[in-house]
């Protein structure tokens, strides 16, 4: 689309640098690392704690990116590029989605609440669709930063708009309001999220509302102290579950159905779930349809196929040593986008493929729709491409390496799935075409207990830690122990997509894994053994060094290989007493460095004992204290400059002012810290489940496992789960010591826990067999199983089996 520069210079309150009157922007960016960065992007140098958009400025010229708002002009302005200069480049971006929305009109419905947003507008979608030409956020774009992206995807022949809004702060609403400009609203519900940006209850509600003040209708459940506070020329459209609450629609549940009351008006609706939060969500929907005009009989036609809503991308492992990228819910053209930057992100191997359907709702004509994805899969150097779908087979069937089938079932029935073979495949499809079919033909064939990783929650919680440190302070992040027990490899394609500075692990094996999969980052081996040294030099790896012989040994292998100034580690042992070099070793090291030209000493660190323990914080200080005298004596004597390094994770938290040069963060990236406060600002990362198996009645005096340790003193429901002790949960936590959650309540474990099992009693639950068990999560952490285990929460998360499946997924 042409825009004038003047007035894009006014919308976004800019200077402007540039010699063009009007130039064409196809598309917004404020990721530098995507693949999609070309000509006739606008590219906003975001700014934060934590991040700096204009040091990737010179990069993105190369991709031929040449529109940028920023808040600071590069020295020399490179020919034929435009900049436009603001305060703050998150505003501007604001301002000029709020422009961008003002060119059209057609309603819009803006979605806020505590919870359900995503449900609803996904629902709301797939019921609409029949009516209006659909325009909505992609997956769950409801920030300051994710809004603006959405509304930027409207194009002409969109009629309706359906954008969700979430805030954390107060002031946040108005910003978003402003772009989104609903004149229908939805409150979906007021909740306890996000209570601690909030000085009360009544300040989050007030906050949330000021999405709906120029809407004309407003959907919400019965909500006495919210009623009073809407605008008094809105039109309420209010629903309630309880008989005695005068609202405008009545629900009334009865095992598969909702019972519909609204004026004089009777009728049922039968229903796919009746889950509390579903049913809510679906009462949400009905409420908008009947405020549409909808039918009834459209009613009771439509929300049977309602479907259930995958919220996230999900990474899982897949046979023959392909990743598999599922996102086998969703075909719409904004989160194909999304999906093709996290595939790039994750990718395991060169060969990347795209299973993608037929997209619909995408507001452009097939060919101009097909041309685009075209483009995007060009620019992503996608290597395969399978099309399922009469349009996409049409559209594309000249893209390279391009395959097509009508349907689903062709594929499966006709391609050779023994075909894909070390290659990264992104699968992504409406809900017609049920990929997942897809995803379960290729997909690692794993027992049901999954371990799912939150790839949102490492990224947070690594920004945590980066607002404690100076912008300037490099990060080291540990990703021994196959990271933790949570997936090296997964983990650091996110680091490195974080720009992280470097990697650390525990032995030369992991380090080489990393590199054949594709990780280029530097990586620090930390307990290098003799016998690897040449493997770490093969595959660029660089050794902690903690003892002459150990140096010695290392620079007699770094000849064999002719390097010259090969980076090594030094450690310094300041009272962890374990590895390191004591002050006494100093001056032969001395001597020694400074006759050998075969390494270079990268950086020097040492390791805190007890960062943790503040009755130890004297300890601490006195190893802070000793670093810095001695690595200042290397400094000195060799004429160096290395980075410095001693704060662990706790370290960060607790001594942040003696952060040196780089930091190691360690466990607190998946979320476990070593203090209260620090873990309520911590995201949970990991999430253990499995299902019931079976369930069995026994009766009074009847024993349950092996030994017969546990007998029922009454009538008793047992549930037997696939999870056990080779699969990580000790053994010691039977017997009634520990507990798991079936349907958000906790149960206790019974009897003996077994190899592959355990028995749990689910007595006063109303559980059934394939019902999802929660072994940890958020709301039973790891911190409280390692309390139960007598032990340490790394104990706890290292010990989950490799045989437990993971999953990794983004929101």
């Amino acid at each position: 689309m042409n825009f004038s520069v003047d007035i894009l210079a006014k919308q976004m309150q800019a200077e402007y640098f540039g010699s063009q009157e009007v130039i064409d922007i196809s598309d917004v960016s404020v990721d530098s690392r995507s693949l999609q960065n070309r000509a006739g992007v606008l590219f906003f140098a975001l700014t934060g704690e934590n991040h700096n958009g204009h040091t990737f400025i010179p990069a993105l010229l190369k991709q031929n990116v040449n529109y940028f708002v920023v808040e600071k002009l590069p020295e020399k302005l490179p020919e034929n590029s435009v900049f436009f200069l603001v305060k703050n480049a998150k505003k501007a971006l604001q301002n000029f989605a709020a422009y961008y929305r003002g060119l059209y009109d057609f309603p819009v419905i803006g979605i806020t609440g505590s919870n359900g947003k995503t449900i609803v507008k996904e629902w709301l979608s797939f019921l609409l669709t029949p009516f209006y030409q659909v325009i909505k956020s992609p997956k769950s774009y409801n920030s300051q930063v994710g809004v603006p992206l959405s509304v930027f995807g409207i194009n002409d022949r969109h009629n309706l708009g359906i954008f969700e809004a979430g805030i954390s702060l107060p002031h946040e609403m108005d910003k978003l309001e402003r772009i989104i400009r609903p004149n229908i609203g939805i409150l979906t519900s007021i909740g306890s999220s996000h209570d601690e940006g909030f000085l009360t209850r009544q300040q989050k509600i007030n906050e949330k509302l000021k999405l709906f003040v120029h809407c004309e209708v407003i959907i919400m459940p019965y909500m006495e102290e919210v009623i009073p506070l809407l605008p008094a020329q809105t039109e309420v459209w209010s629903y309630t579950f309880d008989e005695y609450v005068e609202a405008k629609i009545k629900f009334k549940l009865t095992d598969n159905q909702l019972f519909v009351s609204v004026d004089k008006e009777r009728f049922e609706v039968d229903i796919p779930f009746t889950d509390k939060a579903s049913v809510q969500n679906m009462a949400t929907c009905i409420t908008t349809l009947l405020a549409l005009n909808m039918s009834k009989d459209y009613i009771q036609t439509h929300i049977p196929k309602l479907f259930k809503v995958n919220m996230r991308l999900q990474v899982i492992d897949g046979q023959r040593g392909c990743t598999i990228i599922d996102d086998s819910y969703s075909s719409d053209y904004q989160s194909l986008k999304i999906a093709l930057d996290f595939l790039e992100q994750q990718r395991t191997n060169e060969s990347k493929t795209v299973i993608l359907s037929d997209i619909y709702q995408s507001g452009f004509p097939d060919d101009v729709l097909y041309e685009k994805i075209s483009h995007l899969l060009a620019q992503n150097q996608i290597n395969r491409v399978i099309g399922i779908g009469e349009s996409i087979s049409r559209y594309l069937i000249n893209t390279p390496n391009f395959q097509r089938f009508p349907d689903t079932a062709s594929f499966l029935r006709d391609y050779n799935l023994q075909s894909f073979r070390n290659e990264t495949i992104l699968i992504k499809g409406a809900r017609k075409f049920a990929f997942e079919r897809i995803v379960t033909e290729l997909e690692e064939k794993t027992h049901e207990t999954v371990l799912e990783i939150n790839l949102d929650a490492i990224r947070d919680n690594l920004n945590f830690y980066r607002s404690k440190i100076y912008p300037e302070t490099k990060v080291m992040v540990m990703v021994k122990a196959f990271g933790y027990g949570n997936g090296s490899y997964e983990i650091a394609k996110l680091l490195a997509h974080q720009k992280v500075d470097y990697l650390g692990v525990a032995f030369a094996d992991e380090g080489v894994e990393l590199r054949k999969s594709g990780i280029q980052i530097p990586i620090v081996v930390m307990n290098p053994e003799s016998s690897t040294f040449s493997t770490l030099i093969t595959y660029g790896l660089e050794p902690e060094i903690y003892s002459l012989k150990e140096l010695k040994d290392f620079v007699n292998e770094v000849k064999k290989s002719e390097n010259h100034h090969y980076p090594v580690h030094i450690k310094l042992n300041t009272g962890m007493n374990r590895l390191g070099f004591k002050q006494a070793n100093l001056p032969e090291l001395i001597t020694y460095l400074k006759d050998t030209h075969w390494v270079k000493v990268k950086s020097i660190f040492s390791h805190l004992a007890a960062s943790d323990d503040k009755t130890q914080q004297d300890f601490t200080l006195q190893q802070i204290r000793q670093f810095d005298d001695w690595s200042g004596q290397l400094m000195k004597s060799l004429n160096i400059q290395p980075i410095r390094h001693i704060l662990n994770t706790s370290g960060i938290y607790h001594f942040a002012e003696y952060q040196f040069d780089m930091v190691r963060l360690g466990i607190g990236l998946y979320g476990v810290g070593n203090h209260s406060e620090e873990n309520q600002k911590l995201k949970n990362v990991a999430k253990l489940k499995t299902v019931i198996l079976q369930i069995n009645e026994i009766e009074t005096s009847e024993s349950v496992g092996y030994g017969r340790k546990y007998r029922a003193d009454k009538p008793q429901r047992i549930a037997t789960i696939p999870i056990g002790y080779a699969d990580g949960i000790r053994r010691a936590y039977g017997n009634e010591k520990g507990s798991v959650l079936v349907h958000g309540q906790r149960v206790k474990i019974i009897g003996s826990i077994c190899m592959d099992m355990l028995m749990i009693d689910i007595t006063n639950i109303p559980a059934t067999e394939g019902d999802e068990v929660v072994i940890f999560d958020e709301n039973l952490r790891i911190t409280e199983i390692a309390e139960k285990w007598e032990t340490i929460p790394y104990e706890v998360m290292t010990s989950i089996s490799q045989r437990v499946k993971r999953i990794f997924y983004k929101e």
